[in-house]
């Protein structure tokens, strides 16, 4: 058989430019039994000209919903993805990451979208430019002091405030699922500084709303949707600590609208967070911590009243304990609500507050194989006064039992707990 110079030519590329190529097939499977608790109670204002309301609270004071379910992410949610990485020559590199949930409870769940991730890189001595959906820098502030990673019954109650608060305000044009911009944000521009820095580190990343535009401005444009966000921290040897912050906009008011607002006005929101974590290994013992407030900004549509701003002051304290082959995690964190004033007659400030407790352990059968075990009790306030604090639950996997939200009733507790297997791939 006679070999044709030109086509060894070719093979020859092909190899070389497989060999600086890699390609990986990565998941996850995590199966574990979870249950979840919540507890309602009815205490109605009292009104004289509706006495049995006083009666029926005292006949029926609490009511509980409970489920017990087979969860798939009581410690890793379960994941399938693949990633890449092309070295370009020059210090250069180009990546890929593709990453969807799979539901292995029913099997109904596959590879029908990358929403847990789907990003495209180009990296060097500048850094990394990386675009697509990808992580918040307020959610990775929130997993870095999380002894349970923000997964499964011990999920922090910070987290569950700002993920609630997120989804309540609704999502936005061009496909932005309801709770984007706090754990993901789609359509984003980000950027990390080199690894290289002494410990230091950092991003920048801004999502992109995708709203039509008018020119020239007959209708008003809002940019719901749109995200900015940073991080910026110091990791080496026992400390890491990181400061964050982000700017959701979930702007009421669509676009397109007939009529024009006044300046600053018209319904506006914007959620403004801001977090500082830190976690130190002593050894024996690791210790995390967060502070965090969101800020709930609210313009309103008459130019005569006064801009609201929610306000959710927040802290967590953790701690995980090596084992012998485990590991021992505990957490405590509280949320504090104050409603804004509004300037109008009668506005009195409200507030609310949630709480948590949570202890687990995790068993190591090998690298990639553990076992876990986690518990979970919730804690709320006045949560009748705050959706976001109302929402908060010991579950992480949906569906799962909520409150009673008929006109008397108010979110009082909630208890949960994991016990499962996880596998890495």
């Amino acid at each position: 058989m006679k070999r044709h110079p030109l086509g060894l030519a070719l093979l020859a590329l092909a190899g070389a430019a497989s060999a600086q190529s890699s390609v990986t097939l990565f998941g996850v499977m995590d199966a574990g039994v979870s249950h979840f608790e919540t507890v309602s109670e009815y205490r109605p204002a009292f009104d004289p000209r509706r006495p049995a309301a006083a009666v029926l609270a005292a006949a029926v004071p609490r009511v509980t919903q409970s489920q017990t379910t087979l969860s798939r992410g009581g410690y890793r949610g379960s994941s399938l993805g693949f990633r890449g990485t092309e070295d370009l020559g020059g210090g250069l590199a180009a990546s890929f990451w593709l990453e969807s949930n799979i539901a292995n409870d029913d099997g109904k769940t596959g590879l029908a979208s990358f929403a847990k991730r789907s990003t495209l890189s180009l990296s060097g001595g500048f850094g990394e430019l990386r675009l697509g959906r990808d992580y918040t820098p307020i959610f990775r502030n929130d997993s870095l002091a999380d002894p349970f990673a923000v997964q499964g019954a011990g999920l922090s109650v910070i987290a569950r405030v700002n993920s609630a608060s997120s989804t309540l305000l609704g999502g936005a044009p061009a496909g932005v699922a309801a709770g984007d911009n706090y754990a993901r944000a789609s359509n984003s521009i980000g950027y990390f500084l080199p690894p290289d820095l002494g410990g230091f580190h950092g991003q920048l990343q801004y999502a992109l709303p995708e709203n039509t535009r008018y020119s020239p401005d007959v209708t008003p444009t809002n940019a719901r949707g749109r995200y900015l966000g940073g991080r910026f921290g110091y990791a080496k040897g026992p400390l890491n600590v990181a400061l964050a912050f982000g700017e959701d906009n979930k702007d009421r008011l669509s676009s397109g609208s007939a009529a024009k607002p006044p300046v600053d006005a018209g319904g506006e929101d914007r959620l403004k967070t801001v977090s500082l974590s830190a976690t130190y290994d002593f050894g024996p013992v690791k210790l995390l911590g967060e502070l965090s407030q969101l800020r709930h900004r609210r313009a309103q549509a008459q130019p005569w009243m006064q801009d609201r701003t929610d306000k959710y002051n927040g802290y967590l304290v953790g701690a995980t304990v090596p084992v012998g082959p485990g590991l021992v995690r505990a957490s405590f964190g509280r949320v504090s609500y104050k409603a804004g004033a509004t300037g109008l007659p009668g506005d009195t400030a409200q507030g609310a507050s949630a709480s948590q407790w949570a202890l687990g352990y995790v068993h190591h059968l090998s690298r990639r194989t553990a076992l876990y075990a986690t518990f979970a009790r919730v804690r709320i306030r006045d949560g009748q006064n705050d959706k976001a604090i109302g929402a908060v639950t010991s579950a992480s996997d949906a569906p799962y039992p909520g409150y009673m939200t008929a006109s008397g009733w108010r979110p009082r507790s909630a208890t949960g707990y994991d016990f499962g297997i996880r596998h890495i791939f």
